[in-house]
């Protein structure tokens, strides 16, 4: 039986393609919303909560796993480096899914700048003057904040009452949370930049999938600097970029035929 551990858009995808050859799957996500979008697939049983280590092992013995396809957000590496470790203990065959790269052709701009933490915020951004536009996430905002920057900072978040209240409860000022699920196209990644004199870009290596190439193009057009977070080094082993290219390899492998 194969589990998929999915947090991205693309999950929806890799499933409606092994649906072909079979419903005997355990899926994970992370979330309850993350679990209803998945409903309309056939599977055998969907889990739609965070697990810790012994959960995941309880659960893929439960289920017989002998496969384990981890197409979990590209950053969130405890996820993967906890299900790298059970897969290994319980001897079952690891795959990643894992989004190209949006930068590696663009390393030559000068505006874009890549670090590996939220701390080397602070000596880039001392030298820069201006309104900073934070697309990092919800969870990284108290990083930034104790970092306590010269700059205003606007937060994009998704339009939850609970990330709202969490921001304001850590000392976000209202006018500085802008609340939006993406991703969108250039002009609104355009309109927010000019409406807040965005002069720097802070955001994740997502991949075209999450709406990168609109933001960053629109970021280059209105010659903002732009901050890129690396993604986590993790040696994952067999990673695929590509989607049907993942699905064709583990149809081969394990002789999965059609339905």
């Amino acid at each position: 039986m194969i589990a998929f551990i999915l947090g991205t858009s693309e999950g929806k995808e890799i499933l409606s393609l092994i649906n072909k050859h079979t419903d005997k799957i355990l899926v994970s996500t992370a979330t309850k919303y993350g679990g209803e979008l998945l409903k309309e697939f056939k599977t055998l049983h969907i889990n739609d909560k965070p697990l810790k280590e012994d959960e995941f092992k309880e659960i893929f013995k439960k289920f017989n796993i002998k496969v384990l396809v981890d197409a979990s957000h590209p950053y969130a590496q405890e996820v993967s480096r906890t299900s790298i470790k059970v897969c290994k203990e319980l001897g079952i065959d690891y795959i990643r899914y894992e989004r190209k790269s949006y930068f590696d052709d663009k390393l030559e701009n000068k505006d874009i700048i890549k670090i590996e933490k939220y701390e080397d915020l602070k000596d880039i951004l001392n030298s820069i003057d201006g309104n900073v536009l934070n697309t990092t996430g919800s969870n990284n905002v108290e990083k930034i904040l104790n970092l306590k920057l010269k700059n205003r900072v606007i937060h994009r978040i998704l339009p939850s009452v609970k990330v709202l209240q969490k921001l304001i409860d850590i000392g976000v000022n209202v006018e500085d949370i802008i609340a939006i699920k993406g991703p969108f196209g250039y002009e609104i990644n355009n309109g927010i930049i000019k409406e807040f004199k965005i002069k720097i870009l802070i955001t994740k290596d997502s991949g075209i999938e999450g709406g990168i190439k609109e933001k960053v193009q629109a970021a280059i057009d209105n010659n903002l600097k732009i901050i890129v977070l690396n993604k986590p080094k993790i040696n994952y082993g067999q990673t695929f970029n590509d989607v049907h290219k993942l699905v064709d390899f583990i149809v081969k492998k394990y002789n999965l035929g059609e339905i």
